[in-house]
């Protein structure tokens, strides 16, 4: 493997690896992109105000999450067919982050399994369910997972259908994902529970398991207030990577308003766009506790799979560090929205 420097050689091996179908899966969002686009234009738009003459001498990026340590407040989010860019899969991550010391939410559309990736690599993690049966077949899997020693359990919401994703359909290319989403993979499609999903799935988890609840796909304060409200644990700010809705804000934009309506009660985290150490600690300073970096997860494992990925984490430490202490903070707690501003972004946005 490479001896890479910087995330530009990771990515450009990620695409040289890639055959064309599986890179346009990793980079590419719903319809015309529009949200695609919008993420990295969001995170772009958004400057430092940095502080001078403050001791940054030393900087601690170490915080907790759901009671685990964490060496930089960065997560890795489902992946589905996260295999495709690297044969070891959910495993090859796992061992990654369990050597880094910061966690992974397995997707349900990966492999290794949920119930098997423990047997493979030890270490805390959470499970994201797409809903593809009926309530006691959620049940069935709920209760799995707290037996497997999940740290916690992610519903997706913002796919109560699977989007148009014109790059795959135009090359007629199928992840296990869109296999699953569609029926065609032995499950009854997203019609069989992700449509149907409501608040009453929120408030029958809630009341029925004791394991803490994760809501993916918060982009308004009213939707953020009410998970609150329902005894939702984390809140997570996502558009799917614009892979979904099309034509949707900036996670980075729709995060001030997410943070504001929870005002520190739970979690936050958001992904959406971000690859940079820059990009982690503006949307801290925006009301995150967490940033979530999917394909920059994904374009890693392409690149070499876990020592990539590890690399990759490395290098994303050193940035956030170097970003913090250039912007005169040394500490997670001292970054606020005082310290950024909006501008115009100076090129094209692109993943």
């Amino acid at each position: 493997m490479p001896d890479f420097l910087t995330i530009h050689e990771i990515i450009r091996q990620a695409k040289r690896n890639l055959d064309q179908g599986s890179w346009d899966y990793l980079v590419g969002g719903a319809d015309s992109e529009s949200a695609l686009r919008r993420n990295r234009a969001g995170v772009d738009s958004w400057v430092f105000k940095p502080r001078i003459l403050n001791d940054v001498s030393e900087v601690d990026t170490a915080s907790e999450f759901l009671g685990v340590p964490m060496r930089i407040p960065v997560i890795m989010p489902p992946i589905g067919s996260i295999q495709v860019f690297e044969e070891g899969g959910a495993a090859s991550v796992a061992k990654a982050v369990q050597e880094f010391g910061i966690m992974q939410i397995l997707s349900s559309v990966c492999s290794p399994a949920f119930d098997e990736l423990p047997n493979i690599v030890d270490g805390p993690r959470i499970y994201q369910l797409y809903l593809v049966g009926d309530e006691a077949w959620m049940d069935d899997i709920i209760e799995r997972t707290i037996a497997a020693g999940y740290k916690a359990f992610c519903l997706t919401a913002d796919t109560q259908t699977y989007s148009r994703r014109e790059r795959d359909i135009l090359k007629r290319y199928v992840p296990l994902s869109g296999r699953i989403a569609s029926g065609n993979n032995g499950g009854s499609g997203f019609q069989g529970g992700q449509s149907k999903m409501s608040w009453e799935t929120v408030a029958h988890i809630k009341e029925k398991f004791d394991i803490p609840l994760i809501i993916k796909g918060v982009g308004v304060a009213e939707d953020a207030a009410r998970c609150v409200e329902a005894g939702v644990d984390v809140v997570y700010v996502s558009n799917h990577g614009g892979r979904q809705l099309d034509h949707t804000r900036a996670c980075i934009d729709a995060l001030p308003e997410v943070a504001e309506a929870i005002d520190g009660r739970v979690p936050v985290v958001v992904d959406g766009g971000f690859m940079r150490g820059a990009d982690v600690v503006k949307g801290l300073c925006l009301g995150a506790d967490f940033i979530g970096m999917g394909r920059f997860e994904g374009l890693a494992m392409a690149a070499g799979g876990t020592e990539a990925l590890l690399t990759a984490l490395k290098i994303l430490e050193h940035e956030i560090k170097t970003t913090m202490a250039l912007a005169g903070i040394n500490s997670l707690d001292q970054l606020t929205a005082s310290l950024v501003t909006r501008e115009q972004p100076l090129a094209p946005p692109h993943v």
